[in-house]
């Protein structure tokens, strides 16, 4: 009992309350620090940075790509930074810890290869602009639009709203299909016997008579005629060239304005085949 009291009064517990407070209250002005140099950060990204963007003559979703990439960087960095004072204010040696992550850098460098891949291959895909922000694309096996790009994941919202986190070093193929105008290829099943002549004639007509309607079309559809599909179905072929993200409905409305159009002159048409939307 005796070595116990003579232990507490060897403490000094006044300098260690003293310290504690100390430590306290340095760490509540690093936070508070901290929480305005990152709203300061934001503001003049958004006043110098953002306003540079905006008189480039960039798109509006590679701006909104290279923000989200900025925001990202700056959080990253200011996280660092916090994580290192605040370490330096508790009095923990953050040069021997680095020491230390040196030694076992080789074991951590093996595990961190896929990391550098995530980052350098994220470079290369902002660096030759294979995708923006909002862009529909098909990457991984996944199909939706760009929600954000990073330096280590891609997020890409599905079209049942699902968001995808992809590491950039899994983006291999990257199918962009906001880039352009897009096509919607209608195949209407005819039996080899049909007048091919009064098809072409009425599809002209719709085409003549609807195309006033609908100014997402970019150009005069093509019409193709008669083809063989894979199936070794006897069809009938428009390609009709819209604007981006416009390909289905245009593919739906006309092709039930030229059904209705065949039916309604007579032309027979098959009902046993399974007709499937365009993917481009």
């Amino acid at each position: 009992m005796t070595f116990l009291i003579n232990y507490i009064n060897h403490l000094n517990l006044e300098g260690l309350l003293f310290s504690l407070i100390s430590k306290l209250i340095s760490l509540s002005l690093l936070l508070l620090f901290f929480a305005l140099a990152k709203q300061l950060a934001n503001s003049f990204l958004e006043k110098a940075i953002f306003k540079s963007l905006s008189l480039s003559r960039q798109s509006q979703a590679r701006k909104r790509t290279l923000t989200k990439l900025m925001h990202n960087l700056i959080n990253y960095l200011l996280y660092f930074l916090l994580l290192y004072w605040c370490l330096s204010l508790l009095n923990i040696p953050v040069s021997s810890l680095l020491a230390g992550a040196g030694i076992a850098g080789v074991a951590i460098g093996l595990g961190a290869q896929g990391f550098l891949s995530d980052v350098v291959n994220g470079f290369f895909i902002l660096f030759e602009n294979q995708f923006e922000v909002g862009d529909t694309v098909s990457i991984a096996g996944i199909d939706g639009n760009i929600s954000s790009v990073g330096i280590r994941t891609t997020q890409v919202r599905g079209f049942d709203g699902t968001l995808h986190f992809i590491p950039n070093r899994n983006i291999t193929v990257v199918s962009n299909k906001s880039r352009g105008n897009m096509r919607a290829l209608i195949e209407i099943p005819l039996y080899s016997t049909t007048d091919l002549n009064q098809v072409t004639t009425i599809i002209e007509a719709v085409n003549q008579k609807e195309l006033v309607n609908y100014p997402q079309i970019v150009d005069k559809p093509t019409i193709l005629g008669p083809q063989i599909t894979a199936n070794g179905q006897f069809s009938f072929k428009v390609a009709i060239f819209t604007e981006n993200g416009q390909q289905y409905l245009i593919y739906h409305t006309f092709y039930q304005k030229y059904q209705a159009a065949l039916l309604k002159e007579g032309i027979i048409l098959p009902t046993s085949n399974t007709l499937q939307i365009p993917t481009k």
